[in-house]
């Protein structure tokens, strides 16, 4: 079976997420349910939104901020997962609630296992 992982990204505001107060008690229930349904079969393995604050390594130092792509996008959160089949792990993407919101979208990226020998 080969782990998935699921990067959350959303647009962002100057000093935090788009999202408002509201918005997350609105999605709460959504997201409980999307992530249910994978925990249901099996195979959620770990998921958890990510704090807006962050510190950055570079080869100049560390830098304070998170960093954002183009139009304000940053990763908000992630959600591993184990599947058979990639056609799976796509669909739960595209059902998955933060794509409701503007520039936001699911990115799924295999994990390739260290060797154990």
């Amino acid at each position: 079976m080969t782990t998935y992982l699921l990067l959350f990204r959303n647009a962002s505001g100057q000093e935090g997420y788009l999202a408002s107060a509201q918005d997350m008690v609105e999605d709460m229930p959504k997201w409980q349910a999307w992530i249910g349904s994978i925990a249901m079969q099996g195979k959620l393995v770990h998921t958890a939104p990510i704090e807006y604050q962050a510190l950055v390594a570079t080869n100049e130092g560390i830098k304070t901020g998170p960093y954002k792509e183009a139009n304000s996008v940053l990763v908000s959160g992630f959600l591993l997962c184990q599947s058979d089949d990639v056609n799976e792990v796509k669909e739960w993407s595209t059902t998955c609630p933060i794509l409701k919101y503007p520039n936001s979208s699911v990115e799924i990226r295999p994990l390739i296992p260290f060797p154990t020998n």
